[in-house]
């Protein structure tokens, strides 16, 4: 959609005399953070204005203990692993070593483009344990249960799921609750709203005191969403606010949250840069227990990351900008990429690499 600009002028003319003083932005969502980066949003603000990415690149948050986890069981005789592209690419603890490289070493490893696909793919191959790795937030998750329910509906008992699934709220209040935090406001993730509903980012002014702009994807949204924000700080009214109107609800999608609680339940959880957290996964509940990949092959993880010079972690948690990683566009490229915010498609290291780069 091109830009309106005299909307735009009128916007940004609106944020330089509301914002007073420094502020720090969090956009939750990585399709926020590439939209951010594409269209040069920050060039436009006030360098009072910063933006800062968060926890909400799913591959990103994947922490690299999982991922070596994932590596062995590649390796397993008659297990074919399946998920999205990205996580073929995601290095473990140790550089280099991904699904794309055990694939060049002769594990069964296949793209899919929907969770079904590999239901599909267990139902062609009897003879194999196919395994799909579930990563995605609340956005991604109905499908995957859906998905879950159709192999028990046509019997593809060699058909499990790795679930990765992260829930949102959990991840934003262990990040507030984080010392040092420094965050003045939060552009709250529109594809998950769709599901869990706008309500579903009450707690950040309710609880914390935290302006929160549920915003679409357009260029034009998210300035709107940062006006918002930006005026709600001026006015040190901080509420929930729903940019988002044309595909967002209060109350979410009431179907697709059903068939959540009919497959999962929260569940303790591990995530890059932020370790455990309590009820902040979604495990498949004890009814569906033989379609689930850990319970079927005792996965294990070590207890904790293994250090690296990588700094996703402290990306993904607003600590540190791409281009302050020692690594970034020295080390690690797209080409050869050290950590998951290079990799995926919506990780931050890979937006400032191809859209800033400075």
């Amino acid at each position: 959609m091109p830009w309106d600009k005299e909307q735009t002028a009128a916007l940004l003319k609106e944020i330089r005399e509301l914002v007073p003083g420094e502020v720090r932005l969090m956009e939750v969502c990585g399709t926020h953070t590439m939209s951010i980066a594409a269209s040069g949003i920050k060039s436009l603000l006030p360098k009072e204005v910063r933006l800062l990415s968060g926890p909400g690149c799913p591959v990103c948050v994947t922490p690299p203990q999982v991922i070596d986890a994932v590596l062995e069981l590649s390796m397993e005789k008659d297990v074919i692993l399946t998920s999205y592209g990205d996580m073929l690419r995601v290095p473990g603890s140790r550089r280099g070593d991904s699904l794309l490289r055990r694939k060049a070493l002769g594990a069964r490893v296949e793209t899919v483009y929907s969770p079904v696909d590999a239901v599909e793919l267990a139902l062609q191959n009897p003879e194999k344990q196919v395994v799909f790795l579930g990563v995605g937030f609340e956005t991604t998750a109905p499908g995957t249960a859906a998905a879950v329910l159709t192999a028990k509906e046509k019997g593809a008992k060699n058909f499990t799921l790795w679930s990765m699934l992260k829930r949102v709220e959990p991840a934003l209040r262990a990040l507030i609750e984080m010392d040092g935090f420094n965050v003045d406001g939060f552009l709250c993730p529109g594809h998950v709203a769709t599901i869990i509903g706008a309500d579903g980012f009450a707690f950040l002014p309710v609880e914390y005191g935290l302006p929160a702009v549920v915003a679409g994807f357009e260029p034009e949204d998210i300035l709107r969403a940062i006006y918002r924000l930006v005026k709600q700080l001026a006015e040190k009214s901080p509420r929930l606010e729903n940019e988002y109107t044309r595909a967002v609800s209060q109350k979410g999608n009431i179907l697709a949250q059903r068939i959540l609680d009919q497959c999962f339940e929260p569940r303790f959880d591990l995530w890059r840069g932020l370790g455990g957290i309590d009820s902040s996964g979604l495990g498949l509940r004890d009814e569906l227990k033989d379609f689930d990949a850990e319970k079927r092959f005792s996965i294990r993880y070590a207890e904790a990351e293994t250090p690296t010079a990588c700094r996703c972690g402290e990306v993904i948690t607003g600590r540190r900008s791409p281009v302050q990683c020692p690594l970034f566009g020295r080390v690690c490229t797209p080409e050869d990429p050290v950590g998951p915010c290079m990799v995926s498609s919506e990780g931050a290291c890979a937006a400032a690499w191809k859209y800033e780069n400075v």
